[in-house]
């Protein structure tokens, strides 16, 4: 009983001055993190992992050195080195977090000519899945080998050799053959977050990249999940691989009669007086002239996708309202050659020719007056003066 009572004391001195050195370091991170990000990231991330660390070990080294022998001894120190190390994976990974997202606050995407940063914000959300998996698989190596009866499985788990044959013997498997594709894309600049591609048919940018899938998010607010191995093994399209900015096109089409040079000069005042237009590409082109219409196509050139969008709805705007305004007799025509068929309606009936040669009507003697008026003559009647 004594043993027992000595063990809940050792408990409670060691619970107590950890959870009061963890609370003043939070107060402390807290007041830096109103001039620091970094320390107001820390202190809201790392503050339960780091209590619950402090407190495990307090408790642990208290039984060791305060408390007696008492029963159960031996299991609950034990548990209590399985927390201390389960605590201090968690600490580590919320660390490694809260770096990569100081790395990802630095670097931010949301602006022009964002390449690198894509590049680097790719590379570090791969890092942070690896990382968290790493520190997963060390943690339960770790807990492994405190017992003495799978000691050796903890070694081999930890072991450099014992995990390249583990990636070995299941890189076969479609998941894993996906994490390995993963950790390719992220490396080899195939395809970054924020990237405009175009996959299945579908035109989009790459919204989330993951070891084992992909996120496209389409035009129109759809979202297309594809595994990471899609992207090494089949073609598709990325229009800002090497660089953010795109081209894009609008067109119309126009009557043969049409004036271009006024067109082309309404294009140009509308990218420079646009912002969303980059300054480096603004023609307006004749593509195809058959069919009875001309084809214009202008060609433009923005920073990013979200921009080129934007700006071809703001030109193709501008075109079809000056050629309203301006050349509204010049829009497509539909032409039809209506000679021949004037030219028949134009030629004198003759009625059929009998068995006998003459050419008359087989009515009988008044049949030629009466085909005469059963025709009538190409002129409209006379429109009554009471309608």
């Amino acid at each position: 009983m004594a043993s027992t009572l000595e063990a809940l004391l050792a408990v409670l001195a060691g619970v107590g001055p950890a959870i009061l050195a963890a609370e003043i370091l939070h107060w402390l991170l807290s007041r830096l993190g109103r001039r620091s990000p970094l320390a107001a990231d820390l202190s809201r991330t790392a503050h339960r992992p780091f209590l619950a660390t402090v407190m495990v070990f307090s408790v642990q080294q208290a039984l060791r050195t305060v408390a007696g022998d008492f029963p159960g001894r031996a299991g609950v120190l034990h548990a209590l080195v399985v927390l201390s190390i389960a605590g201090l994976g968690w600490l580590i990974a919320m660390l490694v977090l809260v770096l990569e997202d100081a790395a990802l606050s630095r670097w931010r995407t949301d602006v022009p000519d964002n390449l690198k940063r894509r590049r680097l914000k790719t590379q570090v959300v791969m890092i942070r899945r690896l990382t968290v998996a790493t520190v997963v698989v060390l943690t339960l190596g770790v807990v492994l080998m405190t017992f003495p009866g799978i000691r050796a499985l903890g070694a081999s788990v930890l072991a450099s050799a014992g995990i390249v044959s583990v990636v070995a013997a299941l890189a076969a498997q479609s998941t894993l053959g996906n994490v390995f594709a993963g950790l390719q894309l992220a490396f080899s600049d195939a395809v970054r977050v924020d990237d405009v591609v175009v996959v299945e048919g579908e035109w989009g940018r790459i919204e989330e990249l993951t070891l084992t899938y992909v996120a496209v998010q389409i035009w129109d607010d759809r979202r297309l999940l594809l595994p990471t191995s899609y992207f090494t093994t089949k073609p598709f399209q990325n229009w800002t691989r090497s660089s953010s900015a795109v081209l894009g096109t609008a067109e119309v089409d126009v009557d043969w009669g049409f004036e271009i040079e006024p067109l082309r000069a309404e294009l140009r005042a509308a990218c420079e007086g646009s912002e969303l237009w980059d300054g480096r590409v603004c023609v307006l082109q004749v593509t195809d002239a058959v069919g009875g219409s001309v084809r214009l196509r202008a060609l433009v050139s923005a920073a990013d996708a979200p921009s080129l969008w934007d700006l071809r709805c703001l030109v193709r705007e501008r075109l079809v309202t000056y050629i309203w305004q301006h050349q509204r007799d010049a829009l497509p025509r539909h032409r039809a050659d209506v000679a021949d068929a004037t030219a028949a309606r134009s030629e004198p009936r003759v009625a059929p020719r009998t068995d006998s040669g003459e050419g008359r009507s087989p009515a009988g003697a008044g049949g030629d007056e009466r085909a005469a008026v059963f025709a009538g003559p190409d002129e409209q009647l006379p429109v009554p003066a009471n309608r």
